[in-house]
């Protein structure tokens, strides 16, 4: 528990489809948020997700990505007063536009940006909204940096990963998730190129089996409308027998 001390302590929190799924397809205009909102048998449900997001996510970590996939680039604040989520945002190419970068200033209670593109749109804000933090990283993004800054320079404790598979995959292999907490959605999907939960480059050799990561069952919950929650705590500490060991 030590490391976790020096950085948040994090809970991936995503929803799947039973075959582990975290989108409909291949492209970005296909995506379970709005997809399953039109799927009978499975929009029943939907709302269980948001109910459990609303719960714990008062510090989200997001990719721009994946935000600009739902319309976060399209949307407008209309409130006067920020809702009480702090994001967390890691966007280098940039995926937000100007007009998304503005939503999330204006929504925001707290908003950091997590980047190696010295030209984001984001820092144009910066002068006009006292909420925006960056962390810019020219030579390539140091998640481990990241999750020891936040902790260190601005007392962020927890944090709820609400990343693509690629991220995940990225932040799991360097130990940077603690607990997986799952809505599995009553669908299959399939798909060979379809986003699953865990993404990143597949595993080639034995030696690569360091990167698994096995989990303990903390809780298992029927939500009701064929909706599943699971709650696991990821050991970061894998441990390998000899090959050839039963």
């Amino acid at each position: 528990m030590e490391t976790i001390a020096k950085r948040p302590v994090t809970t991936l929190f995503l929803i799947q489809s039973v075959d582990g799924k975290i989108t409909t397809g291949d492209v970005d205009e296909l995506d379970t948020d709005l997809d399953f909102r039109r799927l009978h048998g499975v929009k029943e449900g939907l709302h269980r997700y948001y109910e459990l997001e609303e719960q714990i996510a008062g510090v989200s970590f997001n990719s721009g990505r994946v935000l600009a996939k739902v319309g976060a680039n399209e949307r407008r604040w209309e409130n006067d007063q920020p809702d009480h989520v702090t994001f967390i945002i890691v966007d280098s190419r940039p995926h937000l536009t100007a007009s998304g970068c503005e939503y999330f200033a204006r929504r925001s209670r707290e908003l950091y940006l997590i980047t190696s593109n010295p030209d984001h749109p984001l820092f144009g804000l910066t002068n006009r909204y006292g909420n925006i933090h960056a962390l810019l990283y020219r030579d390539g993004i140091d998640f481990g940096d990241v999750m020891a800054r936040l902790r260190g320079e601005f007392g962020i404790s927890q944090l709820t990963i609400q990343t693509g598979g690629e991220l995940n995959a990225h932040l799991l292999r360097l130990g940077l998730i603690d607990y997986v907490s799952l809505v599995v959605a009553p669908c299959l999907i399939g798909g060979r190129d379809t986003q699953a939960l865990v993404g990143g480059e597949s595993l080639h050799s034995q030696d690569d089996l360091r990167h698994l990561r096995a989990l303990r069952l903390l809780s298992c919950e029927r939500l009701g409308d064929s909706y599943l929650h699971l709650s696991y705590e990821v050991q970061n500490d894998t441990v390998l027998d000899d090959a050839g060991e039963a």
